[in-house]
């Protein structure tokens, strides 16, 4: 009897010492997805997002047709669509669904994460997706971005699953979801599908021809090489729809890297870590000594625990070999090579840096490793805060607000700023004086519509917004159209913090 109280009470001891770790996993989610939405609830928008903004105002139809011109999949845009049908448009609704889907994704270290790789491994997991730079700074930007790292995700998680388990129609089924809704969301995370899908098949291949002779491996082996065939059919076929759209983007004339030059190689280390691509964030030198840090520690963990890191090494290898495949296509096709991009496969990359961290025995160093990472996501989100809440940010939207009134129509050129003050004025109709020839007459569509001239508004009489980021061209705008047939109603000039956009905004009447 008294053998069997000791042992009852040193099983209670166990679970109470484990739902603390889950209480304290749980309670690391909540103020970690505090700590993210503290610098999201704005409406500042740049370039990139308001395009998101733009195409999202469409149908779906549309969106499909616009984003057959673009340069990304259009998967993100339309759901973007459905978010605004349902608020209206809501700018601020836009960029709380990527924040949305890095708190998602940190919940998948306590649900997903932690069950597969142990509390230790989730814990740290979930940690890194709420507290690394990277994260952070992407994580309100209204763009496809941290979508694309919640899909590959979660993809890879039940790659692993497969790899590990016995045959699950369950975990097939989920992995081909997420590889296909992966690969309309991104083209990096298409390369992530790809290298999965592939190395599935040639791994249940290799092993079913190894195992033939052993009846129970052998009917495993066989059964998922079967089903790692038609998922990969299934999704092929699926993707068909945009597979032209693809070849168009890559082999046409219009290619999808068309803006995108040399790699900065030290860029694109930096971004890993800090997502400092514009060193606004964090300062420069110690963004570089913090990715140094951290570098060195992970790779010193991985030779340390070589035998013992498979996990670790499979993510590993899987993002390796996505940088590998883009640095060949960014060679033979288009330049795809860009630091931004590499954010949609940063979810594989933290989970090695988590099951890495988990397995070093010296938890002052993974204190201290902690500490840094959370100092200095500290030091951006104070930085983000102070940019995105800044007072002139609204200043030139509530200049327009004040004055504009219906039928009012916007002329802008190839600066970002005309593109952002448009988004908040939808009921408007835009044209946008493609002065630079950038190309993107249908891909712009998004925003309205697309001129090389001032012809088409020769005739027009009415009130004009122009639009730019230096008085230059508002000169250009009234000769083009004559001094005598155009009057300055209004101007003024906005110099703001958020993305330290500049706006010339004049207030003009045209008159035949």
């Amino acid at each position: 009897m008294k053998e069997n109280k000791r042992e009852n009470k040193k099983y209670m001891i166990v679970v109470k010492k484990r739902n603390i770790l889950k209480y304290l996993h749980i309670a690391l989610i909540v103020l970690g997805s505090i700590f993210v939405l503290l610098s999201n609830f704005h409406t500042s928008i740049w370039l990139d997002e308001s395009y998101s903004v733009g195409i999202a105002s469409h149908s779906v139809p549309e969106i499909w047709s616009i984003g057959s011109n673009d340069v990304h999949p259009v998967l993100y845009y339309i759901i973007l669509h459905f978010v605004g049908m349902l608020t209206e448009n809501s700018i601020l609704s836009f960029r709380l669904v990527s924040t949305a889907c890095v708190i998602i994704l940190s919940i998948l270290g306590y649900t997903h994460i932690r069950k597969d790789f142990g509390e230790k491994v989730g814990i740290i997991f979930s940690f890194l997706i709420l507290f690394m730079p990277v994260v952070l700074a992407y994580s309100g930007e209204i763009r496809m971005y941290t979508m694309a790292m919640l899909f590959v995700t979660i993809m890879a998680i039940y790659a692993y699953r497969i790899y590990k388990s016995g045959v699950s129609n369950k975990n097939w089924i989920i992995f081909s979801i997420f590889s296909l809704l992966s690969a309309y969301t991104h083209y990096y995370a298409l390369a992530v599908a790809a290298v999965l899908n592939i190395s599935l098949f040639v791994y249940f291949l290799v092993m079913n021809i190894k195992q033939r002779n052993y009846e129970v491996k052998y009917k495993k082996y066989s059964g998922n090489l079967k089903r790692s065939i038609i998922s990969a059919i299934v999704q092929i076929v699926l993707y068909l729809p945009w597979l032209g759209t693809l070849v168009s983007l890559t082999v046409g004339s219009s290619k999808s890297g068309f803006w995108i030059g040399k790699p900065d190689f030290l860029q694109i280390f930096e971004f890993q870590f800090t997502g400092n691509l514009d060193a606004v964030y964090v300062v420069r030198n110690f963004s570089y000594v913090f990715s140094a840090i951290l570098f060195v520690y992970i790779i010193f963990l991985l030779i340390k625990n070589w035998k013992d890191a498979k996990p670790a090494k499979l993510a590993l290898i899987t993002y390796l070999l996505v940088i590998v495949l883009v640095g060949i296509l960014s060679i033979i096709v288009t330049p795809i090579l860009y630091a931004r991009y590499f954010l949609t496969i940063t979810g594989i990359l933290l989970f090695a840096f988590s099951y890495l961290m988990a397995m070093d025995k010296n938890n002052i160093m993974v204190f201290v490793i902690c500490t840094l990472i959370v100092v200095t996501s500290c030091m951006a989100n104070i930085r983000l805060i102070n940019i995105n809440y800044d007072k002139s940010n609204s200043e030139p939207i509530q200049f327009v607000e004040e004055n504009i009134e219906e039928g009012d129509i916007f002329l802008i050129d190839n600066r970002g700023s005309g593109f952002v003050i448009s988004q908040h004025f939808q009921d408007n109709e835009l044209y946008f004086w493609d002065v630079e020839n950038w190309n993107v007459d249908e891909a712009y569509k998004a925003f309205g519509n697309t001129i090389h001239n001032l012809d088409s508004l020769q005739n027009y009489s009415g009130r004009i917004w122009v639009i730019s980021d230096n008085s230059g061209f508002i000169e250009r705008v009234v000769q083009e159209f004559g001094e005598d047939k155009v009057e300055v109603k209004d101007e003024k000039y906005f110099d703001t913090e958020y993305k330290t956009y500049k706006y010339d905004i004049s207030l003009i009447e045209k008159n035949n």
